[in-house]
C-alpha cells in the first residue's frame, strides 16, 4: 500500500539567519512530523540582530509558486507569515480561495525580533479585510492585536475583550499570546468563536535571549497539528508545548550576537 504525508505549506518570508520565517517553519513542520512546502513572498537579510534588508517577491510569482503546489501536490494545511504589501496579500488570498485552502493559520507578522518594520503600513486593512476571515486561527501577540485593532493592551484584564474584538473580523478562532506581558508567566488566551469559549494555556515565563522566530514556530506548530487531524483546542496545545520545550532547549546555546533561535529538534538533538 502506498503511503501519504500530512502535508503543511508555508506562505512567509525568507530569515537568512535561519531562526524565522520559511527557515523556522519548514524546521517545525519536520519536528513535528509533517512535508514542508513553501511560498517565499519575501527575501530578507537578516541575522540575530536585525534585519538589514527586506526585497518583496512579485505577487505575480507568489501566486505562481502557489498554484504550482496546490495543483499538485495540495496541503493539508497552511500557515501564513510574512506578506510585506496590500497587493500580495490581495493575491495571496485569491489564490487560497481559488484551491479551497482548509486548516489556515495566520501569523500577522509585522516587525521582527529587534523592532524592525516587516509590513507596509496599508497592509495592515488588507490583512484583516482579505485575510481573517480565511484564517481558521490568527496568531498575533500584544503588540500586534494592538496595530490590528488601533488600541493599547494594556495587561492580561485586556485579553478577553481583545481577542473576542479581534474575532470580529472573521476568523474562527483567535491566539492572543502573551509573552509580551510583564508576568512572571507566559500564558496565551485562545478564544473558540463558535462556541464563544476562552481556553487559558499557561506556560512558564524561561529567562533567555533566545526568542527569535517563536512567533512563526508556534503558528507553524498548530498548522502542523492541524494537518495530522487534531482539532483546534488540541492542536493549540500541543503546539504550546511544542514551543516551551523548544525555547527551553535552546535557552542556553550561543549562536550571533543578538536573539537567537529556539531550537527545533530538541526532540532529536541532546
Amino acid at each position: 500500500m502506498s503511503k501519504t504525508y500530512h502535508k503543511v505549506l508555508t506562505i512567509a518570508g525568507s530569515d537568512s539567519g535561519g531562526g524565522a520565517g520559511i527557515q523556522a517553519d519548514l524546521k517545525t513542520f519536520a519536528a513535528v512530523g509533517c512535508y514542508g512546502m513553501s511560498v517565499i513572498t519575501a527575501l530578507t537579510a537578516q541575522n540575530t540582530v536585525g534585519v538589514t534588508g527586506i526585497h518583496a517577491v512579485p505577487p505575480s510569482f507568489v501566486e505562481e509558486q502557489m498554484e504550482a503546489v496546490f495543483t499538485d501536490i495540495g496541503a493539508d494545511a497552511v500557515k501564513i507569515g510574512m506578506l510585506f504589501s496590500s497587493e500580495l496579500i490581495q493575491a495571496v488570498s485569491r489564490q487560497l480561495i481559488r484551491h479551497g485552502a482548509c486548516n489556515i493559520v495566520l501569523d500577522p507578522v509585522m516587525v521582527a525580533q529587534r523592532g524592525d518594520k516587516l509590513l507596509q503600513d496599508e497592509a495592515i486593512e488588507a490583512i484583516k479585510e482579505h485575510l481573517m476571515p480565511l484564517a481558521d486561527v490568527v496568531t498575533p501577540n500584544l503588540p500586534e492585536a494592538a496595530v490590528l485593532l488601533e488600541r493599547e493592551i494594556k495587561g492580561t484584564d485586556d485579553l478577553q475583550e481583545a481577542a473576542r474584538d479581534l474575532s470580529r473580523y472573521g476568523s474562527k478562532n483567535i491566539l492572543v499570546k502573551g509573552g509580551h506581558l510583564e508576568e512572571s508567566d507566559s500564558s496565551d488566551l485562545l478564544f473558540i468563536t463558535e462556541e464563544d469559549r476562552f481556553v487559558r494555556l499557561e506556560g512558564s515565563r524561561i529567562d533567555t535571549r533566545n526568542t527569535h522566530g517563536t512567533g512563526c514556530t508556534l503558528s507553524s506548530a498548530i498548522a502542523a497539528y492541524l494537518a495530522r487531524g487534531l482539532g483546534i483546542e488540541d492542536a493549540v496545545r500541543k503546539a504550546k508545548i511544542y514551543i516551551t520545550e523548544a525555547i527551553r532547549s535552546g535557552a542556553e546555546y550561543v549562536l550571533g550576537h543578538g536573539h537567537g533561535p529556539v531550537n527545533h529538534f530538541f526532540g532529536l538533538w541532546s
